[in-house]
């Protein structure tokens, strides 16, 4: 599916697909649209409200999230702030167009999050970004090209540079074929188990959590929403990403949106070592979560919501 149309559009829009998970109607102050934001991407969003913000937050998520893991943390903040977040192409109820027209590599989600920025709205002078995990990549790759993009960008828990030996097994496999189409194919196949265990696995059991109801349904209904998996996107951009990765190592002298650097000291997907480099090579301040993991957002929201106020002061 490429976008719905017009009709079929507002259809889903005021459907009860929609009703199911992140209910707008559990807060008068947090809604959930759509926007488009090219002829190919249609993206589902959420924006909490505040008519007099002290500045905007703007969340993205990693895989395989849904702009719902950031729910209970933007109300959190709506007292101060106006806070947005999207779901990916590939990812929750956001378009998923043929690979022909969109790679799904950390470029063109840079690309998309430029759109989004443009298209809401949102005052890049007042703008703080908090991405994690396939979101961080975009965010940086787009501060090259725009350096005021943001006032800031919170970034953590993802690979910056073509480090494979700092990567999980199965990550490090999707980096080249034939072991990324293997894997493709096994994540496909274990779709409950990774939903179920990814932001649990490698903590010990003192530090073990679940997600809440609403946020397992909707990352499980937007699995695989429009035909194409988040397995499969993950897969696709991956398949671009050590292109990506080598230019964004390239070109980290020309960094000069103000970055901070947050890391799970747990995490076993990507090593503590890679934001080590990444703080050292952009010369940005470092902050490693004892006992965390991979999502930080997710185990200790608390500290999530502390790094953003912080970001205003």
């Amino acid at each position: 599916m490429i976008r719905p149309s017009l009709s079929a559009f507002f259809a889903l829009l005021f459907s009860s697909s929609i009703a199911w998970a992140c209910d707008p109607a559990q807060t008068e102050k947090l809604d959930i649209d759509y926007i488009e934001t090219s002829p190919d991407i249609t993206l589902r969003r959420m924006v909490v409200q505040n008519s007099n913000p002290k500045g905007t937050v703007l969340f993205l998520h990693g895989f395989p999230e849904t702009l719902c893991v950031w729910k209970d943390i933007s109300l959190a903040l709506a007292d101060d702030y106006e806070v947005h977040a999207f779901d990916w192409p590939g990812y929750g109820l956001s378009s998923r167009p043929p690979v022909d027209k969109f790679s799904y590599a950390p470029n063109e989600y840079a690309r998309v999050l430029h759109d989004y920025i443009e298209k809401a709205n949102i005052d890049e002078s007042k703008l703080t970004i908090y991405a994690t995990d396939i979101g961080a990549l975009p965010a940086l790759l787009l501060a090259l090209e725009k350096p005021d993009i943001a006032k800031k960008i919170i970034v953590g828990d993802f690979a910056p540079f073509d480090r494979p030996q700092y990567m999980y097994e199965s990550l490090q496999n999707l980096k080249s074929e034939p072991s990324a189409g293997k894997t493709r194919a096994y994540m496909n196949q274990t779709r409950a188990e990774i939903l179920e265990n990814a932001y649990r696995r490698g903590l010990p059991e003192e530090a073990q959590f679940d997600l809440s109801p609403d946020v397992k349904e909707d990352m499980s209904r937007g699995w695989d929403h429009g035909g194409l998996t988040s397995a499969d996107a993950f897969y696709y951009y991956y398949s671009n990403f050590t292109r990506d990765e080598n230019y964004f190592e390239a070109n980290t002298d020309k960094l000069t949106t103000p970055v901070k650097v947050i890391w799970g000291e747990k995490d076993i997907y990507i090593k503590k070592e890679m934001g080590i480099e990444l703080a050292e090579k952009i010369k940005a301040q470092l902050r490693l979560l004892p006992n965390v993991g991979h999502y930080p957002h997710l185990q200790s929201p608390n500290q999530t919501i502390e790094e953003l106020r912080d970001s205003f002061r």
